[in-house]
């Protein structure tokens, strides 16, 4: 089955809200190079997908006009295609000539999806479920995915390791199979 590598919002918009924690990104890093690099080995299509909002606001990091939409710098990724999306599932974004990733994939005869990027628990995770209900096999590269701690409605934090542990649970053996960057491509 052909696969595509699919990189997710991994962008520099991130470093710009509060959020961000850095303590992780050097071994996220390290995977998503590392499966972009055995993927053009193999032949394998690199997918690169921007999160992008309308508007005009420079202060808004994930806007145009700030600038920031644009990959970290610690990639060396020359894209097979880019697209841009406005929701959450990658498959939604759209070319410069407006054709949706969905539709790049299928002309190509795509059926495999190996899913990387920024975060795990939302933009990664939904393309995952819509890939999976679109009737494409779903590889999760979990540790090719970076999150962000998170508070509950109560208040307690959760941790990234346990947002990444609670989305392999809800993930694995329904709409993927959850896989390491080492044996992603296996």
């Amino acid at each position: 089955m052909k696969q595509a590598l699919l990189v997710i919002d991994v962008q520099e918009s991130f470093r710009q809200r509060p959020y961000f924690r850095a303590d992780e990104l050097p071994a996220f890093l390290a995977n998503v190079q590392s499966l972009i690099d055995r993927s053009r080995k193999r032949g394998i299509p690199v997918v690169q997908v921007f999160h992008r909002e309308p508007g005009d606001d420079p202060a808004n990091p994930f806007t145009a006009a700030s600038g920031f939409v644009r990959a970290m710098p610690e990639l060396a990724l020359h894209a097979d295609a880019v697209f841009h999306k406005q929701v959450h599932s990658a498959l939604f974004g759209t070319d410069a000539g407006g054709g949706t990733l969905e539709k790049w994939l299928r002309a190509r005869g795509i059926g495999e999806l190996l899913i990387t990027g920024i975060r795990t628990e939302q933009c990664c995770e939904t393309t995952a479920r819509h890939a999976s209900d679109l009737g494409f096999t779903v590889r999760y590269v979990t540790d090719a995915t970076l999150t962000f701690p998170m508070r509950t409605r109560s208040g307690r934090e959760v941790s990234a390791p346990e947002i990444r542990e609670r989305t392999e649970l809800v993930l694995d053996g329904r709409f993927a199979r959850i896989v390491s960057s080492a044996d992603a491509l296996g």
